[in-house]
């Protein structure tokens, strides 16, 4: 059956490890007292049956503790629906700029990708803000056509290094690490940008010739110095998040509360990410759980390309992709992942 997505954008593709991946601008938050184990998402202003949000002093309130990931007094925070309204009730919680925060961590004040803040927040998660510290400019010989960076960003104008891949040329250079923020390339300013937006920056830089790139490290505590990370998935430490419920935000709209995934679901998102990455270079955890929420209820793959038009068209997903993941979607369902 043909999926009629002639009217979309062909994508132009990332370089393999040049990936991108996006921190939502939005946020979710999951296990909230009173609601079930429900996770808060921040939708688009009007509640799944189409009502509009309850007043702002009927809806649940959410306090969230939070530090300095380089050591701070332990602040609270609440109010928030977005990321960029987060790092903003940080600044006031601890009397700096916004400006300052990079990007936030659950549950460890470590520089631990698989940590990273994206779209959702349990209910009981501990958040840690990591502020800018060290800035840094280093020339680097590009000798092979990828660096092995996977790119990711904070959702509020900041695009940073998720991943160094082992033996790539970034590996070879110690002074650039996991959680780098890249602030411009051959003077080329990146503040602002999207993670896809630097990763095809950096793709396209010629090989065989120098560039120049601009980071800023996040600001370490002592324990933390001189550790470099790959982004390896963290061991069996102390959980000090335990909510059940999610509460998600979003780049519009309030934040909500729902439900945590089904096993389904689960499963479907894991391989949607992963057919991101084979198929457009990026990660994206949440991305992947928005495409399987979209096709959950859809009856063929028409009406899920529908879907993916009115919602994530600017992605221009291509349609070998949207095939696939309709079939990943349809193989959790039935158990076959």
């Amino acid at each position: 059956m043909p999926l009629g997505l002639g009217r979309r954008k062909k994508a132009s593709p990332l370089v393999e490890n040049e990936e991108a991946e996006p921190i939502r601008g939005g946020l979710n938050v999951s296990g909230m007292d009173g609601l079930d184990g429900g996770v808060v998402g921040l939708g688009e202003g009007a509640t799944s049956e189409g009502l509009p949000p309850p007043p702002s002093s009927l809806r649940p309130r959410l306090i969230f503790h939070t530090q300095l990931a380089h050591g701070s007094p332990t602040g609270r925070i609440e109010g928030f629906s977005n990321v960029r309204e987060l790092y903003a009730k940080i600044g006031e919680a601890f009397g700096i700029p916004p400006a300052e925060v990079m990007f936030c961590t659950l549950n460890t004040h470590k520089v631990d990708m698989e940590k990273l803040l994206g779209g959702q927040i349990g209910l009981e998660d501990f958040i840690f803000a990591h502020i800018k510290g060290q800035r840094k400019e280093i020339e680097v010989y590009k000798g092979e056509d990828a660096l092995g960076l996977t790119i990711t960003d904070n959702g509020a104008g900041y695009a940073f290094i998720k991943r160094i891949r082992e033996g790539s040329i970034i590996h070879q250079i110690q002074v650039i690490n996991v959680g780098d923020m890249i602030e411009s390339i051959n003077g080329h300013g990146l503040i602002g940008c999207r993670h896809y937006e630097v990763a095809k920056m950096l793709k396209e830089l010629p090989r065989g010739k120098e560039f120049t790139i601009k980071l800023t490290e996040p600001l370490k505590a002592f324990d933390m110095i001189s550790q470099r990370s790959g982004g390896a998935k963290a061991g069996s430490g102390v959980q000090l998040g335990t909510g059940r419920g999610t509460l998600r935000l979003r780049a519009k709209g309030p934040a909500t509360v729902e439900e945590l995934p089904s096993a389904f679901e689960e499963k479907a998102i894991e391989k949607v990410d992963d057919l991101l990455e084979s198929y457009m270079g990026i990660r994206d955890s949440e991305l992947a759980a928005t495409m399987v929420e979209l096709g959950k209820d859809k009856k063929n793959p028409d009406e899920f390309a529908e879907a993916l038009d009115e919602t994530l068209g600017d992605f221009a997903f291509p349609d070998e992709f949207v095939f696939d993941v309709w079939g990943a979607i349809g193989d959790a369902k039935v158990g076959r992942l």
